[in-house]
């Protein structure tokens, strides 16, 4: 006879990944490669993260062109819902949301460094081309596991306290994280170029309107 039940299983302190794909995205993602190429024709780019790849100077959200336009609102949609969806408690439509967005283009043998992206509080990743590979770790970004002192729970092998996780997401996906999330990009092994567009999303009190 069983004398334990359980009463009660709850998950503490977990790390949210929300995973959106965007319908008919290939039209988009057209536009986009295109729109990167002309501002690649003009402007060097920055180092950041980037590793033998280009990354884009400045807000890419401030551009007027109408497929960043329409990825910019598409990301608000994304970030409004997985706020709504980890239960905030605050009243979301009174705060205002900035958003900052760059695009990468990892050529072969691009990748990107671990990194946070301190100061926000959603990170996201659009994919506009992803080349398919057969095997391997080409075009994955791979998450860690932001908890210390967890050594000793690896023996049990539970996928709760994996140290890491992989994904390879594809054209037309977005991937929302916490801004806090170490995160990298593997080497690009394919001939292709992988193109991504990333942004952080920044909640802020509105400003009162000035008294006249």
């Amino acid at each position: 006879m069983d004398t334990l039940a359980i009463t009660k299983f709850e998950k503490l302190f977990s790390t949210p990944v929300f995973r959106f794909n965007l319908a008919d995205s290939a039209a988009l993602n057209r536009d986009l490669l295109a729109e990167g190429a002309r501002l690649r024709s003009t402007s060097d780019g920055v180092d950041k993260s980037n590793r033998g790849g280009w990354h884009s100077a400045g807000n890419l959200f401030e551009n007027e062109a109408a497929c960043i336009q329409c990825l910019k609102s598409e990301a608000l949609i994304a970030v409004d819902t997985a706020s709504r969806k980890i239960g905030a408690k605050a009243d979301l439509d009174a705060l205002d949301v900035k958003l900052f967005a760059w695009m990468n283009a990892n050529p072969p043998g691009g990748f990107n460094a671990p990194h946070t992206h301190p100061g926000a509080h959603w990170s996201g990743v659009y994919y506009v081309a992803q080349p398919e590979v057969d095997e391997g770790s080409s075009g994955k970004i791979e998450f860690l596991d932001p908890r210390s002192d967890l050594p000793s729970w690896r023996l049990l092998k539970a996928p709760p306290f994996n140290a890491k996780k992989a994904i390879r997401p594809m054209p037309g996906e977005m991937i929302l994280f916490p801004s806090y999330l170490v995160h990298w990009v593997y080497p690009n092994e394919a001939p292709e170029e992988r193109v991504t567009i990333a942004f952080n999303a920044t909640y802020r009190k509105q400003r009162k309107a000035a008294a006249k």
